[in-house]
């Protein structure tokens, strides 16, 4: 039996020897295998800062870009309110000889239109825009004042259409040419406009 022990003992031995070469060898690739992933977690974090700082300068590009478009686009804003401004002050100045043919021609534009035309009037009166301001306030009040009447609204409404269309058209062409038949009325009746 003791030879039997002895081999058994040397079977031990040589297994454990096995087994602790194993272990070793298991330990070193254990060991390579943790200082590859180090290293490949160490290029994964440099590329991850790379492509993080290529993030950050294109945001940057971007952020100039959009700063600079916005910069020209307020620009431009701003330089068409000023020319808008400057159109709208000389298209309703009262020495611009336009200025009365504007609020002359809106005037006719239905009733709010002859309201509008009222008050641009009033902001700086001229004589052509305060005769065809006067006149379409005639035309309108007839229209309405014979509109109640039945049958005779219908063919007063259709004549007083074709007032306003005449009346438009003396406008446009800067004639102040009195409305048949009341024309010289309105300009008595509303005189204070």
């Amino acid at each position: 039996m003791s030879d039997e022990n002895k081999d058994l003992g040397d079977e031990a031995k040589d297994a454990l020897d096995n087994a602790k070469k194993k272990a070793e060898n298991l330990g070193g690739k254990a060991k390579d295998a943790a200082d590859k992933g180090k290293e490949e977690a160490k290029d994964l974090g440099d590329k991850a800062g790379e492509a993080f700082d290529n993030a950050q300068e294109k945001v940057s590009d971007f952020s100039d870009d959009a700063k600079e478009k916005v910069s020209d686009f307020a620009d431009k804003a701003e330089e068409a309110a000023k020319d808008f401004k400057e159109e709208v002050k000389e298209t309703f100045d009262p020495n611009n000889p336009d200025s009365g043919k504007t609020v002359a021609i809106i005037a006719h534009i239905t009733f709010i239109g002859t309201i509008i035309a009222l008050v641009m009037n009033n902001g700086n009166k001229t004589e052509l825009g305060s005769y065809y301001v006067r006149q379409t306030i005639g035309i309108w009040l007839i229209a309405l004042v014979l509109t109640w009447i039945p049958i005779v609204g219908c063919f007063a409404f259709i004549i007083c259409l074709v007032l306003i269309v005449m009346s438009v058209v003396n406008a446009a062409n800067e004639k102040m040419v009195p409305t048949p038949i009341l024309g010289d009325y309105f300009q008595d009746w509303f005189k204070s406009l």
